[in-house]
């Protein structure tokens, strides 16, 4: 028997790892369960190699088995086990990295590595649960002995004599109070699934208290992302994604990401169908390092934008346990994420060129991922600059250069918008009428979007579909003295105090319109987004607002020519201004009630004819 002390520079690291080295408790189960895959994963690179023969036909695999009454749980494996100067290496000599020693050693004989663990810092996690673990083992090596390494979470051990017939590890850990929530099947059971669901060797979970008759392994060796795109079936895409995310709505298309040089990444993203605006907050994009889960969208490795979607991304060059300063300051991970943006710009502008049905159809879902995008993401506007679509008031679908090509002769480089079809229609009535269309931007993010399109796009210009028709469509002001008379009838029947104009509409329908100049606008629009206050200024920013009347209207062109009785003229000309308000926003109560009532009273009159 041989006793020690642990080669480490502090009186007890085990305070340190409990409090600094992890984020979860629960990490231990994805260390130790990674710690048995890479064994195995190292036995079969000797094999490989020709440095070791195995027997034909053995199985491999983890085994983590749970025995509450004893409150022990084992990590087993049949890898390349360890001989006691091999603990002593590995294990007593805390933050040594038998893998990396392991790649060095073989590394001009190995094509790429895919060896996962970490076994100092890795392994001593187990001290967050436990209060005592025990290691069995036995080398992979002739003639090797099997040894037994104990330690009751101080900095004290023994190595003694081991048991151990087969080749391989087992860890079993003593639990404590710390750990006693890992003890039930459920929970263990779900932690596993949570991190080792792909790891790439078998598996198994076991409950000593009830055995199942033929246990399957509780993992996927060859996920659905380590395959390539052209073997896999859109059926294939839709049950990965259903089983991953417990999400029974099909996704809308997805983006299978394969990169081996210059740095490894396999992925699938996933586009889904949103349900509402605010739904896009719900993404999940999980990350993974060969296989072995680490964690939910770690924004320094996937862009902020990406994190709308649903898929999962396994970056083999990321250890398992890395801070989140490393990742910032990374090379790397600034290739990976400008490769995931180009990946992504790539299939979306494919799809608005080659499937443009199927695309338009989707716009309605992904138009917040992607002006989210514009807007958090560096020049990715200029990577899906004609990919972005704008959805008119009719229904149909425009790219940018097409609305142009539509409006611009009409409108010049102008966007006409509206953020409420149903309360502007006689608006869109009046563009309809010039053949101009409008579009549909009613979201909080189309405010800093459509900057960030202006900021972009020479000369161009997004005007809400109220602004003055002047400054649009080029339409004149009638300065006629035919309606000084009428103007003032109007200025003398309204209470607020506003400039009152005429103008000739194409549309005979609509009887007068309410217009705001477009910077007060941008002012209102700027306030929004960041939250300042407009109550001092009026609804509108505190801008310029017209009232114009339509010459072309039969209503006002009977008060024109006096048709009306004086009683009237007055009820009309309210009720002509109530209407053009109510194109323009929401009543108040007061004057709602007067609207109303007013109808009523019209409605008396032609009942009374």
């Amino acid at each position: 028997m041989e006793k020690g002390n642990l080669s480490i520079n502090s009186d007890n690291i085990f305070p340190i790892i409990k409090k600094w080295l992890y984020s979860d408790i629960e990490i231990f189960v994805r260390e130790l369960v990674s710690n048995g895959s890479d064994a195995i994963n190292k036995l079969n690179r000797l094999e490989s190699m020709g440095e070791t023969t195995l027997p034909e036909g053995e199985e491999f695999a983890v085994k983590v088995i749970l025995d509450a009454a004893k409150k022990t749980i084992t990590f087993s494996d049949n890898g390349i086990g360890m001989t006691a100067d091999e603990i002593k290496k590995y294990i007593n000599q805390i933050a040594f990295s038998g893998a990396t020693e392991f790649v060095n050693k073989h590394k001009d004989k190995m094509e790429g590595s895919d060896i996962i663990g970490h076994f100092g810092l890795g392994f001593y996690s187990s001290f967050m649960v436990a209060d005592k673990v025990e290691i069995h083992t036995l080398s992979y090596q002739d003639g090797a002995e099997p040894a037994l390494w104990e330690c009751d979470g101080g900095i004290e051990f023994q190595i003694t004599e081991g048991s151990r017939g087969n080749r391989g590890t087992d860890i079993i850990l003593h639990i404590g109070e710390d750990g006693a929530e890992f003890l039930t099947d459920y929970k263990l059971r779900s932690v596993l699934r949570k991190y080792c669901s792909f790891i790439p060797v078998d598996v198994y979970f076991e409950n000593v208290a009830s055995v199942e008759d033929e246990p399957k392994p509780i993992n996927d060796k060859k996920p659905l992302w380590q395959r390539k795109p052209s073997d896999c079936t859109d059926e294939d895409y839709i049950k990965f994604y259903r089983d991953l995310f417990m999400d029974f709505n099909e996704p809308l298309f997805w983006i299978h990401l394969n990169m081996d040089h210059p740095f490894r990444l396999k992925g699938i993203l996933y586009f889904p169908r949103l349900k509402h605006e605010l739904e896009y907050v719900e993404g999940q994009v999980k990350l993974f390092s060969n296989q072995v889960f680490v964690a939910d969208n770690i924004k320094e490795v996937i862009p902020e934008f990406l994190l709308l979607l649903k898929g999962v991304m396994d970056c083999p060059d990321l250890p398992l346990n890395v801070s989140r300063s490393f990742l910032q300051n990374d090379g790397v991970v600034e290739k990976m994420s400008g490769y995931i943006v180009r990946k992504v710009a790539d299939k979306l502008t494919s799809l608005a060129h080659n499937n443009r049905d199927d695309y338009n159809k989707y716009w309605d879902d992904i138009n917040q991922f992607i002006k989210y995008g514009v807007v958090r993401e560096k020049d990715f506007y200029e990577k899906v600059r004609d990919a972005v679509l704008y959805k008119s008031t009719n229904g149909e679908y425009f790219t940018l250069p097409e609305y142009l090509v539509r409006n611009e002769k009409k409108i010049g480089k102008k966007v006409i918008f509206t953020n409420d079809a149903q309360l502007h229609g006689q608006y869109i009535k009046l563009f309809e009428a010039e053949g101009v269309d409008c579009v549909e931007l009613t979201s909080r993010l189309d405010s800093p979007f459509t900057s960030h399109v202006e900021g972009n796009e020479d000369d161009l210009t997004f005007v809400r579909i109220d602004a003055d028709p002047e400054s649009i469509l080029g339409a004149k002001t009638e300065d006629d003295t035919t309606y000084e008379e009428l103007i003032t009838t109007f200025k003398s029947n309204i209470e607020d105090d506003l400039a009152v104009e005429v103008q000739n509409f194409k549309t005979p329908d609509v009887p007068a319109m309410i217009f705001i100049d477009q910077e007060s606008h941008k002012m209102s629009e700027f306030a929004k987004m960041y939250g300042i206050s407009m109550d001092n200024m009026g609804a509108d920013g505190g801008g310029k607002k017209k009232f114009v009347l339509n010459s072309a209207n039969p209503l006002v062109k009977a008060l024109l020519d006096k048709q009306v009785g004086d009683d009237d003229t007055a009820i009309l000309c309210e009720h002509i201004w109530d209407m053009a308000s109510l194109s323009h926003k929401h009543l108040d109560p007061q004057r709602m009630d007067k609207f109303i009532h007013r109808n009523v009273e019209i409605l008396r009159k032609f009942l009374n004819k």
